[in-house]
């Protein structure tokens, strides 16, 4: 690039033939004095080494020779001084190059310096090159760095001794720029406009001019490491050779090119370049992603999501985070912490301790445990003014003041800071737990939560925490999750993939092996389908677990299309602050169809379904479980369906609307249905046949209704004589209100099929 020849910009001063009038023995401003005047200069025509130069007879310490014409200082164009001297008489001056550096309106710029090196003269007659390089950006090689000059008056001074006679030839300025530009078409250099590269001089200014000029180009930050103290926003490409720092509250969005990749360039280290690249991820509406670019971060601690945009507690637009990989270093950041403290329940404020000890100290998304406290209950919130706790549900039976134990897990990704968080996208990420920490917290709150294709592997602890009602509309889609106790019995196993507590929740198309549990559901209507949970060991006849739980009673879900190995469906209201059966909705609303459930290597008293009050007075309304294949291997099971009765059993009186049929039982002893179509066969004549239902309804339920019969044998009186009677029939007879009794008018012997329930169908 040279500017006199693309754009016509004059540099070169008038030769000293032309006249003394130009030429300023002051600063070189208007008004200042000239050597056409001063009597000190004179013109000589023909120096056998000059030709035509300038004769200065020295007569102050420092004597100025400034050119009076206003040289341009572009932004991007670094000039050359060059002059020519030699000492003719007198006392042995030094030289330099020096000028007076203006902006618009006559002032003086505030620079460095205004003077270049100096060269001492030896010898009379000895012809000495000097030459300064001046230019905007602090380069190496730039001896005069004016960032905020327009133009200058440049030209020589003489230092030392006065009375020497010195003779000096036509002064040359040039474009130099081609020195210090590597591609002089394509690229603008951030010390072209300023940038210093120290590490301390706040450069914010020198990247966004740079940016402005730029104009398609790709601007280059060289070597260096270059301090941006405000807000930088680049539209154009950037190359980064150096680095950049940035306090946390400061943004710096790159337009073009956005990608982790970028970050990592610029940042040098990853953990920070992601921070900042998510950070312009909130706050640049033109991008709705950010590329990982598939490289591994390595994390030190925690990440803060909401720490790495301070400004933020609430974000609700789309934006998706993709294409990575999360790992923790091997440090103590990851070390569980863990509070005991002292709080108060209340059934009136059900999801409150009130009243705690050592508040200050308790994190939210703690982990609750304690005394009438369910699974997958944690601190949502925090009032250490009040001294009040709210969590994500209720407690099941904690009426008073005990002692509680909070335990904070620490997750690679920790969205808690948020208050709400809302259409969010975690896509194709491997988060590499290795152990040591666990998978995603999100926030309290917030609204479709997206993870999807995603990898969780050996999380410590917890895959997916949600510590409130930030699951509402959740999707997790494709994902695997990995456990890190596959070499563990079931019975020594903690961890646990993911839980939710709101609403509309959709988990679909996910494998995960060898977790405690794979989910704990806490809201209604889930949406859980062909998915692949598998939770057992090696050990023959060895402590099955849940694999799935809905801690609610009236749970509206549906379960279809999964893969269930080794684990049952359980469901309970330990949700619920009044677990005895009230006012509230009982058992009901779940449907489960299509699934594959498995058993190897377990007792007898295994069940694929089980169904556990936490108090008295409860009963199921509303529940299908149809078109499923149960199948135990390597020994048999009694039955696919029981209740827990470790605090309460079940109302058998009150259940309506259950159907459970079209199911496939292999390896189970004794197959269930409602409704249950039967045969009872009277070989001998009585009026009364008592048929007994059992063990065919679902959870030994009563044969409360009957659906329909017909004699599938020709009736005959004792002597062998037909007849054509029809009973009535009792439902609920016997004892344990299992039996049906067929009443007829006379003794009579056959056989007849019958449809039973153990529900009222309406």
């Amino acid at each position: 690039m040279n500017k006199a020849i693309t754009d016509g910009i004059v540099f070169q001063p008038l030769p000293f033939a032309a006249g003394l009038s130009v030429w300023s023995s002051g600063d070189g401003t208007p008004g200042s004095d000239t050597y056409a005047t001063s009597g000190t200069g004179v013109f000589v025509p023909s120096d056998q080494d000059f030709g035509g130069c300038l004769e200065i007879q020295k007569t102050s310490t420092v004597q100025n020779l400034r050119y009076m014409a206003e040289t341009p200082l572009l932004r991007g164009c670094y000039l050359r001084i060059t002059a020519r001297v030699k000492a003719v008489a007198g006392p042995l001056p030094a030289v330099r190059v020096a000028g007076y550096a203006g902006v618009a309106g006559g002032g003086a710029a505030n620079v460095p310096v205004t003077t270049g090196p100096q060269t001492q003269l030896t010898r009379y007659g000895e012809v000495v090159e000097i030459s300064a390089i001046v230019g905007t950006g602090a380069r190496a090689g730039v001896d005069l760095v004016w960032l905020d000059a327009i133009y200058g008056h440049f030209g020589i001074d003489l230092v030392g001794p006065s009375g020497g006679l010195v003779r000096i030839d036509d002064i040359v300025i040039e474009d130099f720029t081609v020195a210090f530009l590597r591609d002089l078409m394509s690229m603008v250099d951030v010390r072209d406009y300023g940038g210093r590269g120290d590490g301390i001089t706040d450069d914010s200014a020198a990247f966004e001019a740079a940016d402005s000029a730029a104009q398609g180009r790709e601007i280059l930050v060289p070597a260096g490491v270059y301090h941006l103290e405000n807000d930088v926003s680049i539209q154009s490409k950037i190359r980064f050779e150096g680095t950049v720092t940035q306090p946390d509250d400061r943004r710096f969005i790159l337009q073009n090119g956005y990608d982790l990749r970028a970050y990592v360039e610029a940042f040098g280290d990853e953990e920070q370049a992601f921070r900042k690249a998510y950070q312009a991820l909130l706050n640049f509406s033109d991008h709705e992603s950010l590329d990982m670019c598939g490289i591994r971060v390595t994390l030190n601690g925690p990440l803060d999501m909401q720490g790495c945009d301070p400004t933020r507690q609430v974000f609700a637009t789309r934006r998706v985070v993709r294409n990575g990989q999360f790992q923790p270093a091997n440090t103590t950041a990851w070390d569980t912490d863990v509070v005991t403290s002292a709080g108060t329940y209340s059934r009136s404020a059900d999801t409150r301790l009130t009243n705690v000890t050592n508040i200050a100290n308790i994190q939210l998304g703690s982990l609750v445990s304690g005394a009438g406290v369910g699974r997958e209950v944690y601190v949502r919130a925090i009032n250490v003014g009040a001294r009040t706790l709210e969590l994500s549900q209720p407690l099941h039976d904690a009426v008073g003041s005990q002692t509680f134990t909070f335990t904070r897990f620490k997750y690679l990704l920790d969205f808690s800071g948020y208050a709400d968080l809302a259409q969010f996208v975690l896509d194709d990420i491997e988060f590499q737990c290795a152990g040591l920490a666990s998978g995603i917290l999100m926030a309290p709150e917030g609204l479709t939560f997206h993870v999807r294709d995603c990898f969780i592997t050996r999380p410590k602890d917890r895959g997916i925490t949600s510590p409130g009602r930030g699951c509402q509309g959740m999707m997790i889609d494709r994902c695997q999750f990995n456990s890190n106790e596959q070499g563990l019995r079931v019975q020594d196993r903690t961890t646990i993939a993911l839980n939710t507590n709101a609403e509309d929740v959709k988990i679909r198309d996910n494998r995960c092996a060898l977790f405690k549990h794979f989910a704990v559901i806490g809201g209604g209507g889930t949406t859980i389908t062909a998915n692949h949970w598998f939770n057992g060991d090696s050990v023959m006849g060895g402590v099955r677990v849940a694999g799935l739980i809905f801690a609610t009673p009236n749970c509206r879900s549906v379960v279809t299309g999964n893969y269930i190995d080794n684990g049952w469906i359980e469901w309970t209201n330990e949700y619920e602050s009044e677990p005895e059966f009230a006012n509230q909705f009982s058992f009901g609303g779940l449907t489960i169809t299509g699934n594959h459930f498995i058993a190897l290597n377990a007792t007898t008293g295994f069940n694929f379904l089980r169904i556990k009050p936490y108090g008295p007075g409860h009963f199921v309304q509303g529940f299908s479980m149809t078109g499923n294949v149960f199948r135990a291997v390597n020994g048999k099971i009694d039955r696919m369906e029981g209740i827990d009765t470790t605090f309460a059993g079940l109302d058998l009186t009150r259940m309506r609307q259950i159907t459970i049929d079209a199911n496939t039982y292999n390896g189970i002893e004794e197959p269930v249905y409602n409704p249950a179509s039967l045969i009872h066969t009277q070989n001998t004549a009585a009026s009364n046949w008592i048929a007994r239902t059992d063990p065919h309804l679902p959870f030994k339920g009563h044969a409360r209704t009957i659906d329909g019969l017909a004699m599938v044998q020709a009736l005959r009186t004792g002597d062998g004589a037909n007849v054509n009677d029809m009973p009535w029939v009792e439902t609920s007879y016997s004892n344990d209100n299992r039996d049906l009794r067929f009443a007829f008018e006379r003794s009579v012997r056959g056989a007849v099929r019958y449809t039973v329930r153990m529900d009222n169908p309406v």
